[in-house]
């Protein structure tokens, strides 16, 4: 007897299994045994998505693309993200293997004080010590999808961008070395290589599609790993929308979709504008934007964002949202069978982060800007003439201070204010709602933060506080959700793997998503090894069935 899903599917003739209303094929299984070398990796990475997400996606929608996927697949049921919690460490740790101790990003937005300001040309005495800014601002034109390109025929049309967005970044917005007096780019601040780099150090083609143009940052040191990087900003006006392309989860979906777009060329063998016939990328795939604005978003289309109440079901706009997502995949799917890769190819799935609180009635916004300043005031009055102690923050669903006076001293006090500070801010419905500590639980300042994250580094955090569950950061009330922290909604993400001639198979032994670069070159016959940062953390490739 058949029990596999996608063995018994392929018994009874059936081609397709219905996804969104698309018909995809059943994805997986030879009847070989073992794990084949694949000659592709296709890395999909759902910003947001949950492992409990997908396990009540994949429960509800049995012939879904996404099940037919899991059902042929190793499931790591319990693999966490870094901490922080953000894009940038996220993705770079699936790219290189490594923590942000070991990379050196921590977070997309953050401060570095060995660092100079941007416009910085003459460097001897200017005081180190500056924002690093890796967002949609370094675009040229923050407006536009092409970030300044200026292409014809946009949106649409802006599959036509550049495979090299490096081009596209303003330099004067950009931090600057002490040392050369040259501007840092993104990728000039990763410390460690990725799998583009060791793919193409073998003479193999590379291939990634992300949100700003800023994620040249995955190209690594040598600013070469990546032949075809296709970053539409997802920042800019949405045309027919208001607003950008995250605030409206249907304008996500569009936006989403040209990345699609772009990978299905690259399935068919051409570059992501298919102007140029290059071949099927070793190491491709993209990142998908439309579960996390579904969970942000308290209302889109008129419908509700989020989870429904309790947070173990999603609302409308996220249900919509995975079903989009699942359409996605069973298209990606689809087209590596019409091109017979389906058996060459290793597909593996998971996010970059969680986002949290999963449970509308567990959300309490609060004003950061106000506890720094409480914080700033407290320190000023302890002694007069200080500069503001806090010189940088970013505050997701973290607490994260970069201080202007790094003794632990300073720390110290900044720990305790924060600690013993009540903080009032606002519930899903709006109502007032006061907590304790600033809406923390646990603050690492000085050489606590230090060991917190293994690291002197300049650019770690001075101080990280990890937040009472369902606090956010924010003095709107434009979302009810976010991440950065330690919360587990943050951090527990699938992981799928799926191999030519592998088996369903659920691991439940704990693994990081550092693991995901290490099995992609083990995948394509490739020394794991020759990632710096698996050498460094000894990070282990996934077993796969």
């Amino acid at each position: 007897m058949l029990r596999d899903p996608l063995q018994r599917l392929a018994a009874l003739g059936v081609a397709a299994v219905v996804a969104g209303g698309i018909a995809v094929p059943a994805y997986a299984a030879s009847s070989g045994h073992g794990t084949e070398k694949a000659k592709h990796v296709l890395l999909l990475s759902v910003d947001g998505l949950h492992q409990s997400d997908l396990t009540w996606y994949v429960r509800n929608h049995p012939h879904s693309a996404l099940a037919a996927l899991v059902s042929g697949a190793t499931s790591y049921t319990r693999a966490s993200t870094p901490l922080p919690s953000d894009s940038f460490p996220g993705m770079v740790a699936q790219v290189t293997g490594g923590n942000p101790k070991t990379t050196g990003v921590y977070y997309d937005d953050s401060f570095n004080h060995r660092l100079l300001p941007p416009g910085t040309t003459k460097c001897a005495g200017v005081t180190p010590g500056t924002e690093v800014n890796y967002t949609e601002s370094l675009d040229k034109n923050t407006d536009s999808i092409d970030a300044g390109q200026g292409l014809p025929g946009l949106p649409g049309g802006v599959l036509a961008m550049t495979g090299k967005p490096q081009t596209l970044i303003d330099p004067a917005k950009l931090p600057v070395d002490p040392t050369t007096c040259k501007p840092v780019y993104p990728h000039q601040y990763l410390k460690v290589n990725t799998v583009f780099e060791v793919a193409r150090k073998h003479g193999l083609r590379t291939a990634w599609s992300d949100k700003h143009a800023a994620y040249e940052l995955l190209n690594g040191p040598s600013g070469t790993g990546i032949d075809d990087l296709f970053t539409p900003e997802i920042n800019s006006l949405a045309t027919g929308f208001s607003g950008d392309w995250t605030q409206d989860n249907a304008a996500t979906q569009q936006y989403d979709g040209y990345k699609v777009r772009a990978v299905l060329n690259e399935i068919d063998g051409y570059d992501h504008s298919r102007a140029t016939k290059a071949g099927t990328p070793a190491v491709f795939g993209m990142n998908f934007q439309s579960v996390s604005t579904a969970e942000k978003l308290p209302v889109s289309g008129g419908k509700t964002g989020g989870y429904l109440p309790g947070g173990t079901v999603p609302g409308p706009v996220l249900s919509g949202a995975l079903d989009f997502v699942d359409a996605q995949v069973g298209r990606l799917v689809a087209e590596l069978r019409a091109h017979g890769l389906t058996k060459r190819t290793a597909i593996i799935l998971s996010a970059k982060h969680g986002q949290s609180p999963k449970e509308p009635e567990a959300l309490t916004r609060l004003d950061d800007g106000a506890i720094i300043d409480a914080l700033n005031a407290a320190w000023t009055a302890a002694h007069p003439g200080a500069k503001p102690l806090v010189a940088f923050s970013t505050d997701d669903d973290a607490l994260q201070l970069w201080l202007s006076d790094r003794s632990q001293a300073a720390a110290d006090f900044a720990r305790k204010f924060l600690l013993t500070h009540p903080a009032t801010g606002n519930t899903i419905t709006g109502a007032t709602r006061t907590l304790q500590a600033s809406g923390l639980t646990k603050v690492y300042a000085g050489t606590g933060a230090a060991k917190l994250f293994g690291s002197s580094d300049p650019g770690r955090p001075d101080l990280f506080g990890f937040v009472q569950h369902g606090v956010v950061y924010t003095g709107k009330k434009a979302k009810i959700a976010e991440h950065g922290g330690n919360d587990p909604q943050d951090r527990n993400v699938p992981l799928v793997v799926s191999v030519p001639g592998g088996h369903g198979a659920a691991d439940n032994g704990k693994v990081e998503t550092t693991q995901i670069a290490p099995t992609i070159l083990r995948l394509l016959g490739l020394d794991p090894k020759e990632l710096k940062a698996v050498r460094v953390e000894h990070t282990r490739a996934l077993s796969t069935r």
